[in-house]
């Protein structure tokens, strides 16, 4: 536990550095966004902040893995991981939404153990170590206790990227609206799992994200009570494709659902 917390320390202080030389850049004009995909944007922002976190995490821990979209995408093997995703949320950070952050996960012998996610536009760190609770600001996370659907709001994330899950999101999204208090969409997954850490979204669901993604999250969730899994409730991180996240109980329901 004593190096889990020593991880935890290197994840905090890089993710601040992250977050303040993102701060510290003005937000690009459309000339210099780089289309990656389908309305998937990168910027010389995100490319910056991901080499920062690279070089800190890399001379803090030498011969650590840095997992993120940008650098090494598909190394996955080693006893210790870092997956980032260095401007979670680029789009919003393009157009001043305020809905964006820096998530920095640690898996160490394949269990995702630390995660640290700052919400950069408000100053916010949520932090989660395994087997020492989710927090924030010195606030320790719990997962709400809704059981009713009726009741429960709902996070997602739009299939942007793969274009072609779109009939079976918007079959799944009517479902869900039509049974549920509503439907929310951040996009930054990453502060959408811290939502679900602090009772502010009762689950959550998208058909399509990356590792880098719900790594730091996936720690927040579980240590808050919560439960993630991809759609047939299996609990690994490092892959790509569907997630579904929530509270026990909402969390349940909506795999029942999603799988109709």
């Amino acid at each position: 536990m004593s190096e889990h917390h020593d991880l935890l320390a290197v994840a905090l202080g890089t993710a601040a550095a992250a977050a303040d030389h993102i701060r510290s850049r003005a937000r690009p004009l459309p000339d210099a966004w780089h289309l990656k995909g389908h309305s998937d944007f990168v910027t010389q922002v995100d490319l910056e902040t991901e080499a920062l976190i690279a070089d800190r995490l890399r001379q803090a821990v030498p011969g650590s893995i840095v997992l993120g979209e940008e650098l090494t995408p598909d190394a996955t093997t080693a006893d210790l991981v870092w997956v980032v995703d260095p401007l979670d949320g680029t789009t919003n950070f393009l157009h001043g939404y305020p809905a964006y952050a820096v998530s920095i996960g640690a898996v160490v012998e394949d269990e995702p153990t630390v995660g640290v996610v700052v919400d950069v536009a408000r100053s916010i760190t949520y932090h989660a170590i395994r087997g020492g609770g989710a927090w924030c600001e010195g606030r320790q996370l719990t997962v709400s206790a809704t059981s009713e659907p009726a009741s429960a709001l709902i996070g997602t994330g739009f299939p942007f990227k793969v274009v072609q899950l779109l009939p079976t999101y918007l079959r799944q999204f009517s479902t869900i609206l039509q049974r549920t208090a509503g439907v929310r969409r951040g996009g930054a997954a990453s502060l959408d799992f811290a939502d679900i850490a602090q009772g502010r979204f009762d689950g959550f669901w998208e058909l399509h994200l990356a590792p880098w993604d719900v790594a730091a999250g996936t720690v927040l969730v579980r240590e808050a009570g919560g439960v993630v899994t991809d759609m047939e409730g299996n609990g690994g991180v490092l892959r790509h494709g569907p997630y579904v996240a929530g509270n026990p109980a909402i969390h349940a329901w909506l795999l029942d659902v999603l799988r109709t």
